[in-house]
């Protein structure tokens, strides 16, 4: 290409010089017109006439032979200084165009380089920088990518447009996006927030920048905020999702948890207050004032029960009570426990049997937690059964583990209800079961004492019919192999 310009500039100098040697040859016709015709008029003239057009044509020769020597001359000169480093730095930009290693070769044998061989190595320079300076940004670029992908936090990211330029994958979760939506009022539109993006884009320090929305099941705080291009020009808004279902769970469960205990001691504190006052005031007989001490001894102790169940839910989540495993004998817990409550069944007449089959191995496990979950489970189903009614009791083993199987055919227990027994303070019928006593926190101890030893509880119960009640407990053998198993 750039020989073809070398071409052109030695033909534009040649078709210059013949058209101003055919404009002299134009003007010497002129002349020559006007000589003839002085010729006609005197013959002595001709002479003359034709050795001036000899000399003409010879100087007409010897211009165009020079002109093209001339004209030569240029288009070197023009290619060595011109031309060649201008191909030189164009074949180096092909190769950096083409991401490959650029040469630089010096003229006159690499002695002197010239200001194209400086600009050349500069460009190199500036390639090896630029190629540098991409790589950066690509590998930062994938960084954030990976990053937004993997974060439990959703991300939404909108132009000034509206138009949605970035999204990860928690954000489609969150949202339930099914891929269709592209823009900010696709995706708003469906939730019942007042949120506007250009108050959001333009006026991001007049408005609020965060909401709290419900979607689905889900409870979502959103973070909003614009973002401005390299102009310092508002460019669009992002949006952060996060699921704040369980912190808004926890706090509902502990403001309805304080709720329950505030209400718990205040009714034996009532009553101890009640009876006392009552018995300052007035003046009773001995029998009237045993009966009020008997029953504000009945409160204090209920409340003190109570304190107590608090405070070992509290070590409990706190990790303050230290389990102490140890090797022991199921069965025999369950019957000495079982002996502990002949009392209670024989003065509600009721009938209950407990069943021990020989082959149930030795459990590892935390004694003193697990007979207090035995006694909690047992007084349940005493407390809970009517009068003349059955209470059995199994202890046996399957798949590893040991269990106790506890049914009776007490009140039984509401189907929906099932699965909120082992919340702190939850009750069926909370009137009566606060008439039989008991603090509303037994299935939640019982629970966490079984989780810290690796045990499970399931409850099954039809209401009027009775209530089924199974513990897991694993035994020494199998928490052995998973010891082998974890080294």
């Amino acid at each position: 290409m750039l020989k073809s310009v070398q071409i052109k500039i030695v033909l534009i100098f040649m078709i210059i010089g013949i058209l101003m040697l055919g404009l002299q040859g134009v003007l010497f016709s002129e002349q020559l017109q006007e000589i003839s015709t002085e010729i006609v008029k005197n013959s002595e003239l001709e002479e003359m006439l034709v050795m001036q057009v000899k000399r003409t044509q010879f100087l007409t020769i010897s211009l165009i032979i020079v002109f093209t020597i001339i004209s030569i001359l240029v288009g070197i000169f023009v290619a060595k200084v011109i031309i060649s480093p201008i191909a030189k730095l164009t074949k180096s930009a092909e190769q950096v165009a083409k991401g490959g290693q650029y040469q630089i070769k010096y003229l006159n044998d690499g002695k002197n380089k010239t200001e194209v061989d400086e600009l050349t190595k500069a460009f190199g320079m500036m390639h090896d920088e630029l190629n540098e300076n991409l790589k950066e940004v690509s590998r930062q670029k994938k960084q954030i990518e990976t990053i937004l992908l993997h974060m439990s936090d959703g991300i939404l990211a909108f132009n000034i447009n509206g138009e949605i330029i970035h999204k990860n994958r928690a954000a489609d979760k969150l949202f339930a996006l099914n891929g269709k939506e592209t823009n900010f009022d696709e995706i708003f539109s469906k939730i019942d927030a007042d949120i506007n993006l250009e108050k959001i884009i333009y006026l991001e320090n007049w408005t609020s920048t965060q909401a709290k929305v419900i979607v689905g099941e889900k409870t979502l705080n959103l973070f909003f905020a614009g973002f401005r291009d390299e102009a310092e020009r508002p460019g669009g808004a992002i949006v952060v999702i996060q699921d704040i279902t369980e912190h808004v769970k926890l706090d509902t469960m502990r403001t309805e948890f304080v709720a329950d205990v505030s209400h718990e001691l205040k009714t034996p504190i009532t009553s101890i207050l009640g009876y006392a006052d009552t018995l300052l005031e007035d003046d009773c007989d001995e029998q009237t004032s045993k009966k009020f001490l008997n029953r504000i001894s009945t409160q204090a102790n209920r409340m003190a029960e109570l304190v107590e169940d608090l405070l070992t839910l509290s070590r409990y989540d706190a990790g303050m009570i230290k389990s102490r495993v140890e090797e022991f004998d199921l069965g025999e817990l369950v019957k000495t426990t079982y002996d502990s409550l002949t009392f209670e069944i024989e003065k509600k007449n009721q009938k209950a049997e407990c069943f021990v089959t020989a082959d149930v191995p030795h459990v590892m496990a935390d004694r003193a937690g697990i007979e207090r979950v035995i006694t909690n489970i047992l007084t349940n189903a005493i407390k809970y059964t009517p009068e003349n009614g059955e209470i059995k009791i199994y202890v046996g083993f399957v798949y590893n583990d040991a269990y106790i199987k506890v049914i009776d055919t007490g009140i039984g227990i509401p189907e929906e209800d099932l699965e909120k027994v082992f919340e702190r303070f939850y009750r069926v019928d909370k009137a009566r079961t606060r008439e039989m006593g008991g603090t509303g926190l037994g299935l939640s101890i019982a629970k966490e004492i079984l989780e810290k030893n690796n045990s499970k509880i399931n409850i099954n119960s039809e209401l009027g019919k009775g209530t089924e009640v199974v513990i897991r407990i694993p035994t020494k053998k199998n928490e052995e192999n998973k010891d082998v198993k974890n080294i």
